[in-house]
């Protein structure tokens, strides 16, 4: 009857994720199941902060990655990286969708997907609006669909790269042995299907003398506190140190540094930040925790043995298929969760764990609930008073998906 009662209810908090109804912040269904979960006792106290503490290092790195990202946005820099991107296509709608694909690449390679998606998505806005771009949702779609592609390229990229790994994250020359190819080839598919279902927008030449906005020395500090940063997380990740502690103290020293020398109030920055994603992560942890009581983890641990024991290549094909579809189901932290859980405690080969880490980080490109990061870019389209409907998106994202992760699965054999 407990196992029962808490599947029901974490798939009602997860069922409120997707649909938001009376279109509340998403952070509340999942909280509001957490404390059902405890209210019902259905999970000790103990358990529920075992939970929320196996997520410490997860929450120092969206703090310090959130705000270096206001910060920059702040400070216009991603605003003027994007004009620069629109001068830079010389009124080829093609060239334009492909610049702010690469800027795309690149923020969510070094900054993480949640960063791409939160303050990509209000510069591409405001870029597409100067060129007087008559369909600028092709372009704000590059920031949903790369913050995903991309977030496997770097362990910094993304999240949940952290949760599925934890204490036992690879060194990064390790890393970029196991993921480089796969994350060549989910970019490059990502771009060339997603150009090609959007092409009847690129008919229409853009507008190329726009004012390109200074960059203050505010942003110019932001900019190199980006790079210091970058700098920083790639050595931790050389040396095998968990990357949460380092991304929160370099952020909020650049935050500081970039504050005190524009002489602005620090709350601008700290309103900007949106801090129920702190909360959010949290409640799913706990979620977890108690799905973990229900044997979960011991039946898909058996399972996946079973599973490689017949068959390597096979297991590597439908584990990395099904964990992209779970993490549409749920949602892909808790399924990452999950996932490293099983893998901590399974004897797998490393094809195996590759093909579950990019389902995790590819997968969610399929829904609009996929990935924390598919969320954060909703919140910022609401700002920019566009919309996109779950069922518009799902068409998009199972052509766009599927063809980028048969790609990237394929390439762990090359």
């Amino acid at each position: 009857m407990n196992n029962t009662a808490i599947w029901i209810i974490s798939l009602i908090s997860v069922a409120g994720v997707i649909i938001r109804p009376f279109k509340i912040t998403e952070a509340v269904y999942v909280i509001a199941g957490a404390l059902v979960l405890l209210v019902f006792q259905l999970i000790k106290p103990a358990a529920a902060l075992s939970g929320v503490m196996k997520g410490l290092d997860v929450y120092l790195f969206l703090t310090g990655m959130m705000l270096l990202a206001e910060t920059a946005r702040e400070e216009k820099l991603f605003d003027w990286l994007a004009a620069h991107a629109t001068v830079m296509a010389k009124g080829s709608s093609n060239r334009l969708f492909l610049l702010i694909y690469i800027v795309g690449v690149i923020v969510t390679v070094f900054l993480s997907n949640d960063a791409a998606a939160v303050v990509l998505t209000p510069a591409v806005a405001a870029a597409v609006k100067a060129a007087e771009v008559k369909k600028p949702l092709p372009y704000l779609l590059i920031c949903a669909f790369i913050a995903n592609a991309a977030s496997f390229v770097l362990p910094i990229s993304n999240p949940a790269n952290l949760v599925i790994y934890g204490s036992h994250m690879p060194p990064l020359l390790h890393w970029l042995g196991q993921y480089i190819i796969p994350s060549v080839f989910s970019i490059a598919v990502t771009y060339f299907v997603l150009h090609f279902t959007q092409r009847a927008c690129f008919k229409d030449k853009v507008k190329t003398n726009i004012p390109i906005p200074n960059l203050s020395q505010g942003g110019k500090t932001a900019f190199i506190g980006i790079a210091a940063t970058a700098a920083v997380l790639l050595s931790s990740s050389a040396c095998g140190i968990q990357l949460g502690l380092p991304t929160a103290i370099t952020g909020i020293l650049t935050s500081a540094v970039v504050i005190i020398r524009s002489k602005k109030n620090p709350l601008i920055v700290i309103k900007g930040v949106s801090w129920a994603v702190l909360p959010l992560v949290a409640g799913l942890f706990v979620i977890v925790e108690a799905i973990n009581q229900t044997g979960l983890i011991t039946q898909l641990t058996t399972i996946l043995n079973n599973s490689v024991s017949k068959s390597i290549t096979d297991t590597t094909w439908i584990s990395g298929g099904i964990v992209a579809v779970v993490c549409n189901l749920m949602n892909n932290l808790p399924a990452g969760l999950i996932a490293g859980s099983v893998l901590q405690v399974a004897h797998v080969p490393e094809t195996v764990k590759n093909a579950i880490l990019i389902g995790v980080d590819l997968g969610p490109n399929l829904s609009i609930t996929g990935s924390l990061a598919t969320i954060l870019w909703l919140v910022a389209l609401r700002r920019e008073n566009q919309t996109v409907s779950a069922w518009t998106f799902l068409k998009l994202g199972s052509v766009v998906m599927t063809t980028a992760l048969i790609a990237a699965l394929a390439s762990l054999w090359i």
